[in-house]
């Protein structure tokens, strides 16, 4: 099927632990703790959780030197790289940076004179660590404020290269950088203000964009334009609700625009009153208990015969809804018919079957390239 190919911006590659980010490397997707950094538990439990769904990267508060202390007992239980979060305090980003974070997230302008500046990027560079500049339009300079009168893109443009400007100063290139906002147009028109003007990374996301529902929808709208138009390298989608929603949405997203692919990409029908099985519920129950699936594959289910074979012939696994019984598609092929007794049971054993099966067949291409 032919495809409108999307072609990225050129990003300067940089690495958060062993994770690469710009460049030629996949988008990555990350999310960031809500528990009480303190309480190593309950942090580290979270993040095992976010490990389980898959987050590249995961973010974490360290707002005080408790949470300092805690991070380093934190880090050493996380197997996927960890920023620090960081407002206004130098010493505790030299701490956690000497502690092993794998990026430090500050704004440069708000951790002090250039004597503590320097100090951290000197701290940064010693480490290879890269920095996470941050710019929010809920917490513009307020020089900047009282020049535009209300935040605006190019307000938060303007705060984003000053920031830059104080790192490139110090010679200091490895760096990555996000602009947010909670309002799509303005959000959109500043990333693709600063695209334009520097190379390093950028990591996308719809600040304070709402509960799960919302949240998701003016996110998908916000981040998927601008991947549609190439830009972005790292993406947060940030939900009021389980920071887990946050990376599975961050796949769909990603999947939709076939930038990556992870998981199962599900087509399915609405239903009407043509089907054949409860798809609804089939796709529920589906999605629930095929989550640990990480293997690439496209499964179609359809209620009736109107739109399930086109659909089905064009996916790995597929399933038309037909009277007596539904005819299921493998690799785009009619292979045999399921009726509707136990249907999810089947259809979940032929998905996992082709996911074993793909899954084969990518380790003989890694024996044969070795």
């Amino acid at each position: 099927m032919n495809q409108l190919e999307i072609k990225r911006r050129k990003s300067r590659l940089i690495h958060v632990g062993n994770v690469p980010v710009g460049g030629d490397s996949e988008i990555t997707v990350q999310s960031m703790t809500n528990t009480l950094t303190t309480d190593i538990n309950k942090t580290v439990g979270q993040i095992k959780e976010l490990e389980k769904v898959g987050a590249d990267l995961i973010r974490v508060s360290v707002p005080d030197e408790n949470s300092a202390k805690a991070f380093k007992k934190i880090k050493e239980q996380a197997k996927v790289p960890l920023i620090a979060d960081i407002h206004f305090d130098y010493k505790i980003a030299i701490q956690v940076a000497e502690q092993g974070a794998d990026c430090l997230r500050i704004n440069p302008g708000n951790i002090g004179n250039e004597k503590k500046v320097k100090e951290v990027i000197a701290c940064a560079s010693h480490h290879d660590i890269p920095i996470r500049i941050g710019v929010n339009a809920g917490s513009l300079e307020k020089k900047l404020q009282k020049k535009y009168g209300e935040p605006n893109s190019d307000a938060l443009v303007e705060s984003a290269m000053n920031h830059v400007n104080i790192l490139k100063k110090q010679n200091f290139e490895n760096f990555k950088l996000s602009i947010k906002a909670s309002d799509i147009y303005m959000m959109t028109e500043s990333y693709r203000k600063i695209s334009s003007l520097i190379d390093q990374p950028l990591h996308l996301g719809l600040t304070e964009a709402g509960g799960q529902r919302s949240g998701t929808i003016k996110s998908s709208i916000a981040i998927g334009q601008l991947l549609s138009e190439g830009i972005g390298d790292t993406i947060r989608v940030s939900l009021a609700s389980d920071p887990c929603e946050e990376i599975k949405v961050g796949f769909d997203i990603l999947r939709s625009l076939k930038l990556r692919r992870k998981g199962i990409n599900f087509i399915a029908c609405p239903s009407c009153a043509r089907q054949n099985f409860d798809v609804i519920k089939t796709m529920n129950e589906l999605e629930t208990r095929l989550e640990d699936v990480s293997e690439n594959i496209d499964v179609a289910v359809i209620g009736c015969y109107v739109n399930g074979p086109g659909e089905s012939k064009a996916a790995d696994v597929g399933l038309t809804g037909a009277s007596p019984n539904n005819l299921v598609y493998i690799d785009g092929k009619a292979d045999h018919k399921l009726s509707n007794k136990n249907l999810v049971d089947s259809l979940e054993k032929l998905i996992r079957k082709k996911a074993k099966k793909i899954k084969q067949s990518k380790s003989k291409l890694s024996i044969k390239e070795v």
